[in-house]
């Protein structure tokens, strides 16, 4: 596994391009009668390696059919990246996967033109982009930071004019002032908890009859995806007098060039019926600004949460957050025009976890 990493960075240059030197997974290893856990699998020639991929078994709540076992693939890495005699390693990997686990699905791949989308789409996937949102915390930083706005030199002309006179500052805030649809609750109280116990339970019960598909996330679940020792994430409790009414789980993004020197929050994961998710959105918000980030982002799915975004001063923006699921696994979900709307599906799921959010 050293050496084909080795010659993937050599060939791309791409510190990221690495795929675990364990047999055992660090982030949610096999452990008997655990609900969600990560295999590994290599393809190999001799004894070199030529690809990996690695798949995460879980639980799927659906409605009508209850809970179903399903598995995501992702971390795949082929040789094909950097030597096109082994091109068609990669179709190899996903065909593998397949035939290990038919109700696959697959998250993020960096949007529907990457070269892994359009192969496991040319599987029988089907491919759906998930939205983005976004607030600005801090617009003068936004302005002169957002690096993906300033490719072209007149455009960062214009983005340091309008930080300077303070136009940008004022369209930015105005957008998300105006963006907001109702006043925000103020009837509720967000607590930091250092674990999702049995409490979460009754609200995973409760609100799961909204949804048509989501990854099960009762309390066995969450204490495995966030860990008390999981210290870069941030989980939050919202009640409303003495009845729990959602939570939330929020943290830093890592450095990434697109976004500067600017401090990224990201509201990852989140759950609560309809009439109170508007409260949890907010919650989360004010968690990442009390830590000090410039800009708060988030993807979902359910059209619920993507209401209470927007009515909550987010802004869509343009997304390259992939949900692909199998041919199988679009089965059970059908007919998908009907059921879509109602997945939840955020970053936490997938391999969005612990660091890569």
């Amino acid at each position: 596994m050293v050496e084909f990493n080795r010659r993937l960075q050599a060939g791309t240059n791409d510190p990221n391009l690495v795929f675990p030197k364990s047999a055992v997974p660090r982030w949610l290893p096999p452990q008997s009668g655990s609900p969600v856990w990560n295999d590994f699998f290599v393809a190999v020639e001799g004894s070199a390696v030529r690809g990996a991929y690695a798949i995460k078994h879980e639980r799927l709540f659906i409605r009508g059919k209850g809970i179903v076992n399903i598995a995501c693939y992702h971390h795949s890495l082929a040789e094909g990246i950097v030597d096109r005699s082994y091109a068609s390693v990669g179709a190899l990997l996903a065909r593998d996967a397949l035939a290990r686990e038919p109700l696959l699905y697959a998250l993020g791949m960096g949007g529907s033109d990457s070269p892994i989308a359009r192969m496991i789409k040319a599987l029988g996937f089907s491919l759906t982009l998930l939205p983005f949102y976004f607030r600005v915390v801090h617009p003068t930083k936004f302005l002169r930071e957002m690096q993906a706005l300033r490719a072209q030199r007149w455009r960062a002309v214009l983005l340091d004019l309008a930080a300077i006179t303070g136009t940008g500052w004022l369209g930015i805030k105005a957008a998300q002032y105006f963006g907001r649809r109702h006043r925000g609750a103020t009837d509720f109280v967000a607590e930091e908890v250092n674990e999702f116990s049995t409490w979460t339970d009754h609200l995973w019960d409760q609100a799961k009859s909204f949804v048509t598909m989501a990854a099960v996330r009762d309390s066995e679940t969450l204490r495995l995806l966030y860990p008390p020792d999981q210290n870069t994430l941030t989980r939050i409790r919202v009640s409303r007098g003495n009845q729990v009414i959602g939570w939330a789980v929020v943290g830093e993004r890592r450095k990434d060039e697109k976004f500067g020197t600017m401090r990224v929050g990201s509201v990852i994961d989140c759950w609560a019926s309809p009439e109170n998710a508007g409260a949890v959105v907010q919650a989360a918000a004010k968690a990442l600004e009390k830590r000090g980030v410039d800009l708060i982002v988030s993807n979902q799915a359910h059209e619920m949460w993507c209401r209470s975004f927007e009515q909550n001063g987010f802004l869509k923006g343009p997304s390259n957050f992939v949900l692909a699921l199998s041919k199988k696994l679009t089965e059970l979900l059908q007919p998908l025009q009907e059921t879509r709307p109602s997945f939840h599906v955020t970053r936490a799921d997938g391999d969005g976890l612990p660091n890569n959010f």
